[in-house]
């Protein structure tokens, strides 16, 4: 009878590893799960840091930053040479068509006029994909997934919407509109960096 019951006690055990892992894997940001790693160009990166972007007192969208090596400043993120990933998750329906041209404005904004003139296939390509969108919904999901000599591929429900953008110029103008000196939202931009409340902030998987 007790061999019996350490037998049920340990099934029941090894049942619940695999859903506390599972519970561990992931972590709520504005209501919406976000893994805590995720795999592109073949490489394993590490949720940085997770925010909500607010427009007045509405929340718009959940971000998420994922890098190969941990980051604190937007200068680390932006001279990281490897793979990375912006997801966003959102959290109200948007026009896509103004979406994107939010990101192009805020893109204009944080890069000097030959900076930007570099990028422009890349940002008319951007443009052309949110417009063909239309709408995004609330709980619907897009990344911008970078990986060295391929590109920025743009990704809307886990399939991409074109070719990789090839100049390296464009994602780190796209980062800017996080991450820049006129970020979208300031205390976005502090929680990717790891500066989010508690609540938000990940266990840090680079130490």
């Amino acid at each position: 009878m007790i061999r019996r019951l350490f037998v049920l006690a340990f099934t029941a055990a090894s049942l619940a590893l695999p859903l506390a892992a599972r519970a561990a894997d992931t972590i709520e940001v504005g209501g919406v799960k976000l893994d805590t790693t995720a795999q592109v160009g073949g490489a394993k990166l590490q949720l940085n840091g997770s925010g909500v972007r607010y427009k007045a007192i509405f929340k718009v969208y959940s971000a998420g930053l994922y890098l190969n090596a941990k980051a604190t400043t937007p200068e680390q993120v932006l001279s990281n040479t490897g793979p990375r990933r912006m997801h966003i998750v959102m959290l109200r329906e948007i026009d896509a068509n103004e979406l994107g041209k939010l990101f192009t404005k805020s893109m204009e904004q944080n890069a000097s006029r030959e900076e930007f003139s570099k990028i422009i296939p890349g940002v008319i390509k951007m443009g052309e994909i949110f417009a063909g969108r239309k709408k995004l919904a609330p709980g619907e999901y897009f990344s911008f997934d970078y990986v060295p000599s391929q590109g920025t591929s743009i990704v809307i429900l886990g399939k991409p919407a074109s070719e990789p953008i090839k100049e390296p110029e464009f994602y780190t103008a796209l980062m800017k509109i996080w991450l820049g000196k006129v970020p979208a939202d300031a205390q976005l931009k502090e929680a990717l960096l790891g500066g989010g409340s508690k609540q938000n902030a990940p266990k840090d998987p680079f130490n």
